[in-house]
């Protein structure tokens, strides 16, 4: 059961928005978000309320460009980095909507896409958003050290994007969510934090190759094949660990670490990481392309290294998880 494809008949993803930082704003890709602040506070007085400013920014935006309310909103799946995921938390705080929490670090966009699109297909809910966020400074504080104390980072090591996305899901709309693959936790005794790529790209491959062996599809069947994020380190991981199981998606894979920054122009190591990476170049990027027509159907692979402070202090190894959705515009 655990390889079991799960297809839904009536479910898209009718609006997105993604909010960005300044380094993001001034990636390869800036000009495709809806707003951006070249301070990074987001006229708050700390990182972590700019955290959830961002994700307050994103799902409001994403609301008018429904040209709903709160009130045709029944459930909110949302999560970040932080401890108990508290950007989601403040920052949806005033929404008076169901909340559901959760926490699957970088694979958390395409976890709530996941969800949302579940329980908008099965008939529970009729508009449901997906929201998350990261910020590099309220990362930095939380897992690694105060950015003011100027730590030198490993080349395998990535920068956590300051951003976040929010997606409005209902039954009908142009980018129809077609599957959806839950992730397995992997562990394969990476315990270095600045190479989370190489924790997470065995995550990535198993997803992957369950997905096209349950299907019988081929890689060229789809335009794009989406991870985030592996960074320049595991996206190339990914792609050996998979042509080792006789599986080439080197001419349709984009990682969203290494598509958010210019990565040698702008000084990213190994490339970006984050919830916010892949839920703003998704919400931003990918999503309205689909809107377009200009690609029809996608994976999305959401990645995520499933750590806390306390295990990385302790010296565990890094278990990863890796969830999968399919899109596809509307024919």
């Amino acid at each position: 059961m655990h390889n079991r494809i799960l297809k839904f008949t009536n479910a898209a993803i009718v609006a997105s928005a993604a909010v960005v930082g300044k380094d993001e704003y001034e990636g390869p890709l800036g000009e495709c978000f809806d707003l951006h602040d070249s301070t990074d506070k987001f006229g708050m007085n700390t990182w972590e309320r700019a955290e959830s400013e961002m994700q307050r920014l994103a799902f409001n935006t994403a609301l008018a460009k429904l040209s709903i309310s709160e009130r045709g909103v029944d459930a909110l799946f949302a999560g970040d980095l932080l401890n108990q995921c508290v950007s989601s938390a403040y920052g949806l705080l005033d929404f008076d909507i169901p909340y559901f929490g959760l926490y699957g670090a970088c694979s958390t966009a395409v976890e709530g896409i996941m969800l949302a699109a579940a329980t908008v297909s099965a008939g529970y809910f009729k508009t449901a958003a997906a929201v998350t966020s990261s910020h590099y400074c309220s990362a930095e504080r939380q897992y690694r050290s105060p950015v003011e104390y100027g730590a030198q980072r490993s080349p395998t090591a990535q920068w956590t994007a300051t951003a976040a996305g929010a997606f409005m899901l209902r039954k009908n709309g142009s980018v129809r969510v077609r599957e959806a693959l839950p992730g397995i936790v992997i562990e394969k005794g990476i315990s270095d934090a600045s190479n989370m790529g190489a924790a997470m790209a065995p995550a990535a491959a198993d997803t992957i190759l369950r997905y096209f062996r349950e299907s019988g599809a081929s890689p060229k069947d789809f335009d794009a094949i989406v991870t985030g994020d592996l960074g320049a380190e595991g996206a190339s991981i990914l792609c050996e660990l998979l042509l080792s199981e006789g599986l080439d998606i080197r001419e349709q894979h984009k990682d969203c670490g290494v598509l958010i920054y210019d990565i040698e122009r702008q000084d990213k190591h190994a490339g970006g990481s984050g919830c916010g990476c892949s839920a703003a170049l998704l919400a931003s990027f990918f999503v309205p392309q689909l809107e377009r027509g200009e690609i029809r159907d996608i994976l999305a692979i959401g990645t995520g290294a499933m750590m806390s402070p306390a295990s990385i202090q302790q010296g565990q190894s890094i278990p990863a998880i890796a969830h999968l959705v399919r899109l596809s515009c509307e024919s």
